[in-house]
């Protein structure tokens, strides 16, 4: 997420409460998660797990649960709570925005597209030219569609990311201050549900065809010219490249890459990152050929203790 101007160090300080290492005039320009931080960007660390990783990203600005050395170059926001901390600044800089209306006035919708009843389209959403959004469909805030796109019945972009942290209380949520991002020539299925980034974009690449009831997770990247079958489930922060194949009731796991024109089939569990251009079976996941051959192989076992006997 890219604010709308520069913020100083002591400014974004200002807004959690908390104090700070570094030039009060140390610019601020945006908020991120760690895989997608750039210079200028906020990224937030609570576990000392993963504070080398932070401190060493490309984020300029670590939010942190500790006073530790700061890099040279970098600054630090001392919180006692940076996850509640990260919270305050996506709802300061991306607060919630209620509308009372099926189309909001601050959308814009491009000529010859249609868009049919009972579908509510949210505020600051951009839609190209002759898309044609089917009934009961749910477009939320700051949502971004190409031309040509067409969206079936009862699908809903923009939903929260799936982003919890674990307290003596219960779970506590990680809101989401991202977009989703729809290319030319998309076509989306019905009852489909494509959850908006935390801070980045969800995008779903030109000229891919998503079939009925299709999970996307925060985050993830889908490629130009994929099919991705019904009840498929992808996880956030998933990197799937051009022209990849997913057959029905695929899921995978999160943080992972499906290389270009891989074949992913039916049932199959995406365990890790595969290479592109090769057909996959099974879970864990494997080559389909190596894997079914070790099927047949598991066929012959009672003939074997048969034998054995």
């Amino acid at each position: 997420m890219k604010f709308q101007k520069v913020y100083t160090l002591q400014e974004i300080a200002n807004i959690i409460g908390c104090e700070y290492v570094g030039d009060t005039d140390f610019p601020v320009t945006g908020m991120n998660e760690i895989h997608v931080v750039e210079s200028g960007d906020i990224v937030f660390v609570d576990h000392p797990k993963y504070y080398e990783k932070a401190l060493n990203s490309a984020a300029t600005i670590v939010l942190i649960n500790k006073n530790v050395a700061c890099p040279d170059g970098k600054a630090l926001l001392i919180s006692e709570d940076p996850f509640r901390d990260f919270n305050k600044l996506t709802n300061y800089f991306k607060p919630f925005q209620v509308s009372n209306v099926s189309i909001a006035t601050s959308a814009y919708i491009g000529e010859g597209t249609v868009i049919q009843p009972n579908t509510f389209v949210g505020n600051h959403v951009v839609i190209g030219k002759n898309c044609l959004i089917h009934s009961n469909v749910s477009i939320y805030d700051y949502t971004v569609i190409g031309d040509n796109v067409i969206i079936h019945a009862g699908t809903i972009l923009g939903a929260d990311a799936f982003y919890y942290k674990k307290r003596t209380e219960g779970y506590d949520q990680l809101l989401s201050g991202g977009r989703v991002v729809i290319k030319d020539n998309v076509g989306i299925g019905a009852l489909c549900t494509i959850d908006k980034g935390v801070t980045g974009d969800t995008t779903i690449g030109e000229g891919t065809k998503i079939d009925n009831q299709v999970h996307v997770g925060h985050d993830t990247v889908i490629g130009k010219k994929c099919l991705i079958a019904s009840q498929t489930g992808i996880a956030g922060c998933v990197i799937i490249e051009d022209e990849v194949t997913i057959w029905g009731q695929v899921g995978t796991t999160s943080g992972i890459t499906i290389g270009a024109k891989a074949v992913i089939l039916g049932q199959t569990g995406v365990t890790k990152s595969v290479e592109g251009g090769k057909s996959y079976f099974g879970t864990p996941i494997e080559e389909s050929r190596e894997k079914l051959k070790q099927l047949a192989n598991i066929k012959k076992i009672p003939e074997i203790l048969n034998k054995l006997k």
